[in-house]
């Protein structure tokens, strides 16, 4: 079975392949493909495979290429895990909007617009290109922002695109963990869109456990969502949101921090990632242990200026080891060997959130087998998180009409309409900003 790996070069690419070698199944992978537009950093990455690979029998074969089309010929799984503009892309974002005194994180407020309006007219051609030369391929999206990079490429592939997300996998897991149950054994009740979803409820042998949780202060306040939201809102919500709502909740306590730390996280990527592929050059290196470095930095740094603001402290250990890349595998797992089982997923929504039509993508849990991934039905949001809902589907929904129409106008009127930008003429400089210093946005006219 044939796997490309889109932003083949990427630094997260090590996990997927980690993930492969331990599968030993009949069906699995047998060849990976990696696609990037850098050719360095495929190189550096094509080394830490090989490393990760050392003495493992028949370890899928790995091949690594530029030309996008030669990628997606004949693949069987295509992982889309692109960054359009990189993470210097990610770093002009948050110090626009920042400048402006409004969020620029890469999913979330004006910058997740930024980067949906750099990022859609790539995965739209990609999506297209699959639907030419790879028709019978599913498409898992791992691209930012991913519900709405998702939804663009949906229009093209229909069902066969699946949005995947680590967050509320590991928002479930940290929640059964504190309640002492099997996270594996338990149901999670999850809805809404990505990066902004609540758990409302989590079943373990048909009981709903939540309601304990929330009545118990000292339980409540164990786990990382406890410390970042704090006791009483998670009491007065009565459930338990997505780590990304913090962005909501406390905008202006996060738009402070970030506006005060030494370096933007985009920033602090790009030179902890550089530094890592220019350790790469070196032929003597250690290319898997530099790898490892890197990312536990990466992982123990996440979300810090929230977890400062919230006096959260460190982040528990068992919450370093990231998750994405198995979600990934579950879910082709689950369709190339109709392995049924449930994730969280974002997926087309048909007739599951009945205030949002049937095309929108969402996040909710899904049932995965064969013929794809099929949205559970879920009970009707409360109205505080029906509005947050919908307002930011509205802003997706002029994301993607702006990067199909190249309006300028309407990319202002995305930027106007997200909750967390508080003016026109914000939204106005907003755009002024973005497309002086993104080549990727010249399109807007």
């Amino acid at each position: 079975m044939k796997l490309t790996i889109l932003g083949g070069g990427g630094f997260r690419v090590p996990l997927v392949y980690g993930a492969l070698l331990g599968d030993r199944a009949e069906g699995r992978v047998t060849h990976v493909v990696l696609h990037d537009l850098d050719a360095e950093r495929l190189s550096a990455v094509t080394r830490v495979l090989a490393e990760q690979a050392a003495d493992i029998p028949d370890a899928p074969e790995v091949t690594a290429t530029t030309d996008l089309d030669e990628a997606l010929t004949g693949a069987d799984f295509i992982f889309s895990a692109i960054r359009v503009g990189g993470l210097e892309g990610r770093a002009h974002d948050e110090q626009v909007a920042l400048a402006e005194g409004v969020l620029g994180q890469e999913t979330v407020g004006a910058g997740g617009i930024a980067y949906g309006l750099r990022t859609v007219p790539v995965a739209v051609d990609i999506a297209r290109r699959v639907a030419r030369l790879a028709p019978d391929a599913w498409v898992i999206n791992f691209t930012n922002p991913a519900g709405l990079v998702t939804e663009a490429m949906s229009r093209h592939l229909g069902d066969r695109v699946i949005g995947i997300c680590d967050s509320p996998v590991g928002l479930g897991r940290r929640i059964a963990r504190v309640l002492g149950a099997d996270p594996r054994e338990a149901w999670i009740d999850y809805v809404g869109l990505n990066h902004l979803g609540w758990v409302r409820g989590l079943r373990v042998a048909g009981r709903d456990e939540l309601p304990r949780l929330l009545a118990d202060r000292d339980l409540l306040g164990s786990f990382e969502e406890g410390k970042l939201f704090g006791v009483d809102w998670l009491q007065s919500l009565g459930a338990v949101p997505n780590e990304y709502l913090h962005y909501y909740y406390f905008n202006r306590e996060a738009v402070r921090a970030y506006q005060s730390a030494e370096k933007t996280r985009g920033a602090f990527l790009k030179d902890q990632q550089a530094h890592f592929y220019e350790e790469m050059r070196r032929p003597d290196a250690h290319a898997l242990k530099a790898w490892d470095r890197t990312r536990a930095e990466r992982e123990a740094t996440y979300m810090a200026e929230n977890r400062e603001t919230a006096g959260a402290g460190e982040r528990d250990a068992d919450d370093l080891s990231g998750g994405y890349e198995k979600v990934a595998l579950a879910l082709m797992r689950a369709i190339a060997r109709d392995e049924r089982t449930t994730l969280i997923l974002n997926v087309r929504n048909r007739a599951t959130l009945s205030v949002l039509d049937t095309e929108a993508v969402i996040e909710v849990p899904c049932l995965v087998d064969a013929n794809g991934a099929h949205p559970v039905a879920v009970a009707p949001l409360p109205d505080h998180a029906t509005g947050l809902v919908c307002a930011v589907k509205a802003v997706e929904r002029e994301v993607l009409a702006a990067a199909e129409s190249g309006s300028r106008t309407t990319a202002v009127k995305a930027f106007a309409l997200h909750p967390l930008v508080d003016s026109v003429n914000v939204a106005r400089r907003l755009v002024e900003g973005y497309t002086a210093v993104h080549p990727g946005l010249e399109y807007l006219k």
